[in-house]
């Protein structure tokens, strides 16, 4: 079978699931975390089974940036598995996985039959398929339903069982679990099914333990009638199971995939069920398998929406093996949906901000921004909402909040910070550009009242095109402010003593002149900066929501202009397909303070919405920009992982 898996060996950036320091002082063979193997959701391409870390058993990191670990194309009948179970075997060593073998796209009684899977590194899987109506020709081959199978050693009969829910097409059949034994190299099924349990409906989703304390099996399932989690018990797996009273989910949610584990510690058991209805997981804790305990509910984020899955202990040997083989990248570095970033080094605070637009909203309707802060320019935290361009903060405007910009400058003994925006104009039902001031970099801001560039400002010999995507320089030479915007053209003029208004008689237009849509022909997002004597001219090329969408550049000697082309060197970064990066562009630059070391801040579009609204699914990366011993930019390969953090 095939493994999809990355070369890459980035560390996972949360912190729950770092690797220990030291690992070669401390016992490798001493449980440390929990492995959650799961499937994501009913689409096709979903379900697949992914892999997940956590150190306490309640709360979850993905890895593999949350993609699967193992194909299902490679290993199912349907090209789809759902409800896979993970159990350690007896040596310690080995590993079954069983799922249902299912595409849940051509309906709920369209599986028959399950996948095998045995590793003994739980990267490297070898598996087999077991499909009921072609292997019980005579008594299962009308088989409709053969859901979430899960394996536990049976201690009398010194071999593994496999139980599953099963149900055929006879108008009078019900589902129930039935179990069979597994051959010594756990890739078939002995003899025919067997009934094991059932509650007298529909019984599905079955998950046995082995309680050393009281010496019981007991049997976990959901009972369709009753719309929860019920408990068996019994001696031996194949006794007569004593249905126990009482629901064991903590919650009135419908609910399903029970699954149940013995804790680390070996006091308590962590129960976990997949409130499927509401999207999330919850889990619960019990000291004796006959109270449970509300925990907490799954934080779902990004690619992490499990459903039906189940946990293992794992050791620190294996832990490690895993966040080797499957990594986490640390793109994007903002979590959420984001574009259009500017980068800012505060001297005021020493650290570093990002402003950005917030994406994900049809239209670019968003209406708010928000900062973060970091001190190493790879983990960021959320400073919240700085400005609101939709209610009392900024009464010019309602919505589309686009593409910031903002600059220090020190006032008297102390900082000011200028935030430039451009938001709609319900006046003029334009885009137009204000400015809001503020005395830290996270706010509060204050708006200016007004905005300060709007159509009127477009240069003469400008075509079309909005007043947006706003960037703002400081000459080091002169010591001056400038202005750029423009979408279709670009605009740029110095800016007043006071930072709120523009000289409109230094407005000059900029536009690079020549170029395609497929080379350097100007389309958004200017962007400014200064380095040994040149001035350099960044912006955008093609549409939006283009993989095409990518950053050129030009020089002058000017911060006003003109700007020259280099054709043999214009391009700053563009996509990577083969890497899934795609519409890389609209960028901010970055230099170090007092190095000669410079960062390129950028959106991309998000790889799941390429083909589906990709201009409002961005997010924000950020990798080393470098020169040649003339000045000129190495064109920036895009990354995974981003540059090491900044000490």
């Amino acid at each position: 079978m095939t493994i999809r898996k990355t070369l890459l060996t980035a560390l996972l950036t949360a912190a729950c699931c770092c690797p220990a320091a030291a690992a070669d002082a401390q016992n490798p063979d001493e449980m440390v975390a929990y492995l959650f193997t799961y499937f994501n959701s009913n689409d096709p391409k979903d379900e697949q089974i992914c892999y997940a870390l956590s150190d306490d058993g309640y709360n979850y990191t993905p890895l593999n940036d949350g993609m699967p670990v193992i194909e299902s194309d490679t290993i199912a009948l349907t090209q789809c598995v759902r409800d896979p179970h993970i159990l350690r075997c007896q040596d310690g060593k080995t590993f079954y996985m069983v799922a249902t073998d299912m595409r849940s796209a051509h309906g709920w009684s369209s599986n028959r039959g399950m996948v095998l899977m045995k590793s003994t590194d739980l990267v490297n899987w070898h598996h087999s398929t077991v499909n009921f109506p072609t292997r019980y020709t005579k008594s299962w081959k009308n088989v409709i339903r053969v859901w979430a199978p899960e394996t536990i050693y049976d201690r009398k009969a010194g071999k593994y069982m496999v139980f599953y829910s099963l149900r055929t097409s006879d108008p009078k059949s019900y589902d129930k679990i039935y179990y069979q034994y597994a051959n010594s190299d756990f890739t078939d099924l002995e003899g025919e099914p067997q009934w094991l349990f059932d509650a007298g409906n529909a019984t599905i989703d079955g998950d046995i333990v082995y309680n050393e304390a009281d010496g019981l099996y007991h049997l976990f399932y959901k009972q369709e009638s009753g719309r929860g989690i019920y408990q068996a018990v019994a001696r031996q797996l194949t006794d007569r199971w004593q249905m126990l009273e009482g629901n064991v989910e903590q919650t009135k949610e419908a609910v399903e995939g029970v699954g149940v584990c013995r804790a680390i510690d070996g006091q308590s058991w962590i129960v976990m069920y997949d409130c499927y209805a509401g999207g999330h997981y919850q889990f619960c804790r019990s000291e004796d398998l006959k109270t449970f305990r509300f925990v907490q509910n799954t934080e779902m984020r990004g690619k992490f929406t499990p459903r039906h899955g189940t946990i293992i202990p794992i050791t620190r040997a294996e832990k490690e093996r895993l966040l080797r083989a499957f990594p986490n990248h640390r793109q994007p570095i903002l979590t959420g949906f984001h574009a259009d970033p500017e980068v800012l080094y505060s001297t005021k605070t020493g650290k570093y901000y990002i402003y950005s637009t917030t994406d994900g909203t049809p239209g670019w309707g968003g209406h708010d921004f928000s900062v973060f802060s970091s001190d190493n320019l790879i983990d960021w935290h959320d400073e919240g909402k700085m400005l609101d361009v939709k209610g009392d903060q900024v009464r010019w405007a309602t919505g589309n909040a686009w593409a910031p910009c903002i600059i220090e400058r020190k006032v008297g003994k102390d900082y000011k910070y200028y935030f430039y925006f451009s938001a709609h104009n319900p006046k003029t039902n334009r885009k137009e550009i204000g400015v809001a001031v503020s005395d830290s970099p996270t706010g509060p801001f204050t708006d200016s009242g007004a905005p300060i560039v709007t159509d009127a400002d477009r240069p003469r010999e400008a075509r079309g095109g909005q007043a947006i995507d706003v960037d703002v320089f400081q000459d080091p030479k002169s010591g001056k402010y400038y202005l750029y915007w423009g979408n279709g053209f670009m605009a740029g003029a110095e800016l007043a003593d006071d930072m709120m208004s523009i000289r409109r008689e230094t407005i000059t237009h900029l536009t690079p002149q020549g170029g395609t849509l497929q080379t350097w022909a100007f389309r958004e997002g200017a962007y400014v900066f200064w380095r040994k004597g040149t001035y350099y001219f960044l912006w955008s090329v093609d549409d939006t929501g283009s993989p095409n969408y990518h950053v050129c550049y030009g020089t002058a000697k000017s911060p006003l202009g003109p700007i020259q082309i280099d054709e043999q060197s214009y391009m700053v970064i563009r996509q990577k397909p083969e890497d899934h990066i795609y519409g890389t562009a609209h960028n901010s630059v970055l230099q170090i303070p007092g190095r000669d070391e410079w960062y390129i801040v950028y959106h991309r579009i998000n790889r799941n919405y390429v083909n589906h609204e990709p201009g409002i699914h961005r997010e924000v990366c950020i990798d080393r920009l470098t020169f040649d011993r003339r000045g000129r930019i190495l064109p920036v390969t895009p990354t995974l992982n981003g540059p090491e953090p900044i000490k």
